[in-house]
C-alpha cells in the first residue's frame, strides 16, 4: 500500500542492511562499499546501479549514508522523493536500524500472535530467510512474536510517538484508509487513495503465497479460535500471554511466562544472538566475497 504513494517507494525485504553494516565500519571506502553492491543479489533484482549509489556518496559518507544512497537510487529510478524498507527479519535488529538512521520513522504493525502463528507457521518452506532462530513450532514462534513486539514497543518509547506509530493488523484490514491516514500524518505525507488501489494490479506469478493481494484489504481471513487446536493455544498464552494482553487482545492466560516458558524464552534468546553472531563474523571475512560474485 505505502509503495503505490506517488512520493514513497518501499521495495520488497531486503535483508542486506546488517551485512553492509557489518562489512563497512569506521571510514567509509565508496569503490569497496559499491563492490559488495554489484554483489547482493537483491540490488540486482532491485535494478539499482552501483554506479548510481556512487554518485551519491559524497565526500566524508558514512555507512548508513551510504546504505541510504543504495534507497534513494532505488527511489529515484522511480521517480519518487522518499523510501522505506519492511523487511520482518530486521525486527531482531531494531537497535541496529536506529543507530544507523537516527531520524527514521518506524511503523510498528501488530498482529494477533496466534493468528500469525498460524500464518507464519504454514508458509512453504524456502520462501523466507531462515536463521537458526527461525521457529519451527508454536512455541519457538511465540517466543519470536513475544521478544520481537516487546522489543519493538520499547523502541517506540525511546523514540516517541513523533518517530513511532504502532497499528493493529486487524484495524488495518477492517478500515485501511484510517491505518493509512495515520501513517501519512507521521510521514508528513498526504494521504493519497491510490495506496488503495493495488488489488489486481500486481504480477503475482512468482508469489504464489501472497495471492490475497489480489484482493482488497479483508478481516477475519484467520480466526485462531476456530482454527489453532486448544492446546497450540495454551502453549502460546504460556509464553507470551502478558505480551498479548497488553497488546489489548483477549487471552485466558495473561501472567508472565513460568519457569519453563522463560527457560525456552531464554533459549531462543541465545539462539538469536548465536546467529547474529556467526552472520556478522561471516560479514566480516573474506568468504563473504567468495559467495557472492559480481553480478555486473
Amino acid at each position: 500500500m505505502l509503495d503505490r504513494h506517488p512520493a514513497l517507494a518501499v521495495p520488497d525485504e531486503s535483508y542486506f542492511i546488517p551485512t553492509l553494516a557489518a562489512r563497512h565500519r569506521g571510514a567509509l571506502e565508496p569503490s569497496r562499499f559499491c563492490d559488495d553492491v554489484a554483489r547482493i543479489s537483491t540490488l540486482h533484482d532491485w535494478g539499482v546501479d552501483p554506479a548510481d549509489v556512487a554518485e551519491r556518496l559524497r565526500p566524508g559518507a558514512t555507512t548508513a549514508d551510504a546504505i541510504a544512497a543504495i534507497y534513494e537510487a532505488y527511489a529515484a529510478a522511480r521517480g519518487k522523493e522518499r523510501w522505506g524498507d519492511k523487511t520482518p527479519l530486521y525486527m531482531s535488529r531494531l537497535e541496529l536500524l536506529e543507530r544507523l538512521f537516527p531520524t527514521a520513522l518506524f511503523v510498528h504493525l501488530v498482529r494477533d500472535g496466534r493468528d500469525a502463528a498460524r500464518s507464519f507457521l504454514e508458509m512453504p518452506p524456502g520462501l523466507v530467510t531462515e536463521s537458526w532462530a527461525h521457529p519451527r513450532d508454536i512455541a519457538g514462534f511465540a517466543c519470536q512474536w513475544r521478544t520481537e513486539v516487546r522489543d519493538a514497543v520499547a523502541l517506540g518509547r525511546r523514540v516517541g510517538p513523533g518517530r513511532y506509530l504502532e497499528l493493529r493488523y486487524e484495524h488495518l484490514a477492517a478500515d485501511p484508509e484510517a491505518s493509512l491516514r495515520a501513517v501519512s500524518e507521521l510521514a508528513a505525507l498526504e494521504f493519497d487513495p491510490v495506496m488503495l488501489t493495488y488489488p489486481g494490479t500486481l504480477d503475482l506469478a512468482a508469489k504464489p503465497h501472497q495471492a490475497r493481494l489480489a484482493q482488497p484489504p479483508t478481516a477475519g481471513v484467520r480466526d485462531w479460535r476456530a482454527e489453532m487446536a486448544p492446546a497450540d493455544v495454551a502453549t502460546f498464552e504460556a509464553i507470551a500471554g502478558d505480551t498479548l494482553a497488553a497488546a489489548g487482545y483477549d487471552v485466558s492466560d495473561a501472567q508472565p511466562p513460568g519457569t519453563k516458558a522463560r527457560a525456552r524464552l531464554a533459549w531462543y534468546e541465545a539462539r538469536v544472538a548465536a546467529w547474529r553472531a556467526a552472520g556478522t563474523a561471516v560479514a566480516r571475512s573474506p568468504l563473504w566475497a567468495r559467495r557472492h560474485p559480481r553480478l555486473d
